[in-house]
């Protein structure tokens, strides 16, 4: 896929890759970039950031407020789209895809980024704050996210839906027991829904990434013995690259692909030693200590959705 020209909607588009993602879409020419994150302040520093000078080249949407988008200056009006949004909130993923729609237009390429991590502690001292936060946004929302924008994609018979998961979506990780469920269950329903595409002949491409640590200060602490903590630049280049190749699955780095393959033919002892003993994959979350700031903050903002699946259950 070309991308120039293009729609692109990057969930937590405001930090880290998601932020690195856009900047490398910009420079390939989108028509639109369309930035979904929850933190006002980063919203503005990307577009900032993004625009190329102080203050310009960005239309900015609170989720929350039903005035018109405010425009921000002209370095690259009509380009930058940014819209404050919670995405496991089902409503507010509905009600804020509806803008884009009305606002910027069909989006050609979704790039499921937004996710937190609650880590350096055995699931038994889980909290269930914890484990429904970890879920919905990095299980939940990515769904929530493509269920609006996949049927559009179907009519048009074209689009792209890539979702970043993880290494750990494929290995299970001490200490990081929940999150691990939560990138599985990405890619298994990343894999399910590819299928399901090809089966119906749609030209629509799905694609899963599975990274190894990223050094953008959400996985501050770990210590890896034998894969170097990934750069977030070359990273972000290689999923863009990924997408513009309609690859289904991209493992970075790449002997992640085989690691099916080596829980398939290995005694799991030996599978434990190795990856346990030898590669210490068992033991990189031992120190991890996060951006404490955004797992707060991602905790806060989630009460809306929590009160929801309460409300449910009574219901139910």
């Amino acid at each position: 896929m070309n991308l120039k020209g293009k729609t692109v909607l990057i969930t937590g588009g405001a930090s880290g890759i998601g932020k690195i993602m856009g900047s490398i879409c910009l420079e390939k020419g989108v028509a639109n970039l369309v930035i979904w994150d929850v933190n006002p302040d980063n919203i503005r520093r990307t577009e900032i950031e993004l625009s190329g000078i102080p203050g310009s080249g960005a239309n900015r949407t609170d989720a929350n407020n039903a005035d018109s988008p405010q425009t921000l200056g002209s370095g690259n009006k009509d380009r930058i789209h940014s819209y404050q949004v919670n995405c496991a909130d089902a409503d507010a993923v509905a009600e804020t895809y509806s803008k884009v729609i009305n606002e910027v237009g069909q989006v050609d390429v979704l790039i499921n980024c937004a996710g937190v991590i609650r880590g350096n502690n055995t699931f038994d001292k889980q909290t269930v704050k914890d484990i429904n936060l970890t879920m919905d946004i990095n299980a939940t929302a990515p769904m929530l996210v493509a269920l609006q924008v996949l049927p559009d994609m179907i009519k048009r018979n074209s689009g792209c839906i890539c979702t970043i998961a993880s290494a750990a979506g494929m290995l299970g990780v001490p200490k990081m027991s929940v999150y691990c469920a939560s990138k599985w269950a990405v890619i298994g329903w990343t894999e399910s829904m590819r299928i399901e595409l090809k089966l119906a002949k749609s030209k629509v491409k799905v694609m899963s990434v599975a990274p190894y640590f990223i050094n953008t200060g959400m996985f501050d602490g770990v210590q890896s013995k034998i894969f170097p903590i990934l750069k977030p630049d070359a990273v972000a280049r290689k999923v863009i690259k990924a997408i513009e190749k309609g690859k289904s699955f991209k493992g970075i780095p790449f002997p992640y692909h085989f690691i099916r393959f080596w829980q398939g033919i290995l005694p799991l002892a030996v599978f434990d030693f190795i990856f346990g003993k030898c590669f210490g994959v068992y033991s990189v979350m031992d120190h991890f200590t996060g951006r404490r700031n955004i797992q707060k903050e991602a905790l806060n903002i989630k009460g809306k959705s929590l009160s929801l699946r309460r409300d449910i259950h009574k219901a139910s």
